[in-house]
């Protein structure tokens, strides 16, 4: 008889492990130089449909744009759809074990926290040069305009905004569909940023992706907001402060929910994050989330970590919780 892994304990099974396996051993280096990441997989789909259907005018372009996502999801949902049916083949505890195995590669837990902690290294030993090189590696801002504060928060508003589109998302996905809807988030995350921008070049064909991520994103930036409250009560930081910059500021950020945890990261911290940026020599305008100093420094990158920190381990405690309900449930 087939199991078909699609069940509310099954999903949140394989989440438990993937979450598990990616805190503990990330995405090894050696297997991402032999067959690469999903995500670069992803890309380079998209890349090609791209290449192939970006061209005439804004109508066009925005029929293409609908076109290559459409194909895109289904290139990738097809064959996760196939690999989990497989999977169940093998029963419930082999299918959990392999999908959380494999679903281990779509949150990026570790990896962001090294990134982010970066930043903060190479401002206390390399000076603001050794900073504006760190953190142009995790934002798409110009680091040559950034000053020492603005690098502290540009690594602080990236960890916030990540931890909810790289960590949460993922886990909402999967624990709500498994590794179909896991993989089918990650494609559309991947194209929001290759070809979400507004852009002449993406502003027609990227419009679907965009629009679809702002969707696809909805629950978790919440989720993730709260999380964040929830670490700052634990660790001691402005828990009120987190909610209320949430409350106050989250809907006057340029995204639908980038502001969700930016602003509870800001409440927590008190900081003053966000507000208007340079992006490709363009001065974007944006509110700010928060309303304390906007002198950031590498204490409080350091101070954020402690909060992403605590907020995955809440995040796993929540998934252990209702896992524990839903196996209670099927007993």
């Amino acid at each position: 008889m087939v199991h078909l892994p699609g069940t509310f304990a099954d999903t949140l099974a394989i989440l438990a492990l993937a979450l598990g396996i990616e805190a503990a051993a990330g995405y090894p280096d050696a297997l991402y130089r032999a067959v690469g990441h999903p995500v670069t997989w992803i890309g380079r789909l998209i890349a090609a449909l791209e290449r192939g259907l970006n061209r005439g005018g804004a109508r066009r372009r925005r029929a293409a744009g609908c076109l290559a996502l459409a194909l895109l999801l289904a290139a990738v949902g097809l064959p996760v759809l196939g690999l989990t049916a497989l999977a169940g083949l093998a029963g419930p505890l082999p299918a959990w074990l392999l999908l959380g195995l494999i679903c281990a590669s779509l949150p990026a837990q570790r990896s962001l926290h090294d990134h982010v902690a970066a930043v903060e290294r190479a401002l206390r030993a390399g000076g603001l040069e050794a900073g504006r090189r760190a953190v142009a590696m995790i934002v798409g801002r110009d680091p040559e305009r950034l000053d020492a504060p603005a690098v502290c928060r540009a690594a602080i508003e990236s960890l916030s905004e990540n931890f909810s589109d790289g960590i949460v998302a993922p886990a909402v996905w999967i624990g709500g569909l498994g590794l179909p809807g896991g993989a089918l988030y990650k494609a559309i995350n991947t194209a929001d940023s290759m070809i979400g921008h507004r852009t002449p070049r993406y502003a027609a064909f990227g419009w679907a992706a965009a629009r679809l991520d702002d969707l696809v994103n909805l629950p978790a930036a919440r989720l993730a907001g709260l999380l964040i409250a929830g670490a700052a009560a634990l660790r001691g930081a402005d828990a009120r402060g987190a909610l209320r910059a949430m409350a106050r500021d989250a809907s006057r950020h340029r995204s639908p929910n980038a502001g969700w945890p930016e602003a509870a990261m800001a409440g927590a911290l008190g900081l003053r994050l966000a507000g208007p940026r340079v992006y490709d020599g363009a001065l974007v305008p944006d509110a700010h989330m928060g309303d304390g100093r906007a002198e950031a420094t590498p204490d409080d990158i350091a101070r954020a970590l402690a909060l992403y920190r605590t907020a995955c381990w809440l995040q796993g405690g929540l998934v252990l919780g209702l896992l524990g309900i839903g196996l209670a449930l099927t007993a």
